[in-house]
């Protein structure tokens, strides 16, 4: 039986640690045939990186800080000079500044509003102009997001705003990239506990509510937008571009 992404090369941006969504995504893709090809921050996060991806089979390693553009452009010419040719990229990577996640979001600073909106949402621009020339026959883009880029999650503050814009992004790239044959979505996670996560205030009473109210009754497992990300990537999701599919075991859809 084939596998759902054989022959297919995969690029994932933000595989950190063993409990990261992106480290679900790539196991997923491993599983599924993918050839793997992993990015590591900086020189400290690379032991790390390059460990976990030998764990999954990974065929090659590239340095990415992608607040700098400097390192974006470096590793399309190190793709190119591989010969790597790209069929899927996976954009799993977010940050701010612990203290705009604790206070309330009119106090926000402008410098951590301009590094939210760098690197939680602009980063998929600069990546998708970079690599999107590597997908010579289509591919597809993918990013995550979380449903405080529509609604007020409490604490949540500035990557609420910097999901909303990752979100407009992949509708305008989805347009823009779509007579390329590149499809490009996002992924609505329901709240999980990853070590980003426990950076926002009060997270664990999100999940509680979330377990008690979303229609499945329970919390979104990493495996299972793992599994979505597959779909995505794979020629089953070969129609599906510009959307936003939410994994949260329904909770979205629920108002009181």
């Amino acid at each position: 039986m084939s596998k759902l992404m054989e022959g297919k090369t995969a690029i994932v941006v933000g595989v950190w640690n063993k409990w990261s969504i992106a480290y679900a995504i790539a196991e997923a893709f491993a599983r599924e045939g993918a050839k793997l090809l992993l990015t590591y921050q900086n020189d400290r996060a690379k032991p790390q990186v390059e460990e976990l991806g030998r764990e999954l089979g990974a065929a090659g390693y590239f340095p990415c800080e992608v607040r700098e553009q400097t390192d974006i452009d470096k590793l399309a010419e190190a793709l190119q000079s591989g010969g790597h040719k790209l069929d899927v990229l996976v954009h799993s990577i977010a940050t701010a500044h612990p203290g705009d996640l604790g206070k309330p979001f009119v106090q926000t600073s402008r410098e951590g509003f301009q590094l939210a909106l760098d690197v939680s949402a602009y980063s998929l621009v600069a990546l998708s102009k970079a690599l999107s020339p590597l997908m010579t026959d289509g591919g597809s883009i993918m990013t995550l997001s979380y449903l405080g880029s529509e609604r007020v999650v409490t604490n949540y503050n500035i990557m609420g705003v910097a999901k909303a814009a990752l979100e407009a992004e992949v509708r305008y790239l989805a347009s823009e990239l779509g007579p390329s044959k590149i499809r490009v979505n996002a992924i609505s996670a329901g709240p999980i506990k990853t070590i980003s996560a426990r950076g926002i205030k009060d997270f664990s009473k999100v999940l509680d509510v979330v377990s008690q109210h979303a229609p499945l009754r329970r919390n979104t497992e990493p495996a299972e937008v793992a599994d979505t990300a597959v779909f995505l990537a794979s020629n089953l999701g070969r129609g599906i571009t510009g959307n936003v599919i939410f994994v949260d075991a329904g909770f979205h859809i629920m108002a009181m």
